[in-house]
């Protein structure tokens, strides 16, 4: 797998930069499914073969309870070959929100339900820790969504302590830009399974996505720039680092 090692050279990055792994961690890895989630898997599971840290991990996905359902057999047999534990919470998040609730805006009471099937599953496995697939591009467009329209500087964190739970929620790919996430699940050829919610793509995030992109073909490197003003002004636990070379931040050019 020799398209790994930019995989591997971001995400170790951001593990030693922001010390998300500690001896002995089991982490649990959030599998959505999706081409970050099945990436994240692939490089926890390439890294804990030669990391100074020791750690183990195991893979939870939260089945939403969808009609259509999603055929999960690749992503068990993905996590057989990568000697990672598979483990599937069944739910019924989606009649609750679409059915029950019939929400206008469900995408944050469908995280928040998400959210809590996935850490009380890890804390039932013996986890002590959630590893997350946020990547570099999540990073930047959480960061203006919240500007935009909740009129707040703030980000999710690298790092983050769950007192409720105990559990500490990392996310190592937040170096990676999507382009590399994209270009890695397709040559791994990581069986990706789209998603079945009826409101996937069509959400302020994607509107966001679509705007950073126009604007960075109209001002190159503004994405970076953004990322490396949330690093210098430490934004929720973002931090500046050593190699940061003025507005570059972890450019294309590495």
């Amino acid at each position: 797998m020799d398209h790994i090692k930019r995989i591997l050279s971001y995400t170790r990055r951001a593990l030693e930069d922001y010390e998300m792994i500690r001896a002995g961690d089991k982490i649990a890895v959030g599998i959505s499914a999706g081409k970050d989630s099945l990436t994240l898997l692939c490089a926890l599971a390439e890294l804990r073969r030669f990391y100074p840290v020791p750690f183990e991990l195991c893979a939870i996905t939260v089945d939403m309870g969808f009609s259509a359902g999603m055929d999960l057999d690749p992503i068990r047999k993905l996590c057989a070959e990568l000697n990672v534990p598979y483990t599937v919470v069944p739910t019924e998040i989606s009649k609750i929100v679409f059915d029950v609730r019939k929400e206008q805006n469900p995408c944050s009471l469908c995280a928040k339900m998400r959210r809590g099937a996935l850490h009380n599953a890890a804390r039932e496995l013996g986890c002590n820790a959630v590893a997350l697939g946020h990547h570099f591009d999540d990073v930047v467009e959480t960061f203006m969504l919240n500007l935009f329209y909740e009129g707040r500087i703030g980000c999710f964190s690298p790092v983050s302590y769950l007192s409720r739970t105990q559990l500490r929620l990392i996310r190592p790919l937040i170096y990676l830009p999507e382009k590399d996430v994209r270009y890695f699940a397709s040559k791994a050829e990581l069986p990706v399974i789209k998603s079945p919610c009826p409101a996937d793509g069509n959400t302020e995030r994607e509107a966001m996505k679509q705007l950073l992109a126009k604007l960075d073909r109209e001002h190159k490197g503004l994405r970076y720039r953004i990322f490396g003003a949330m690093q210098r002004g430490e934004i929720d636990g973002f931090k500046p680092t050593s190699r940061m070379q003025g507005t570059k931040a972890y450019s294309d050019e590495e």
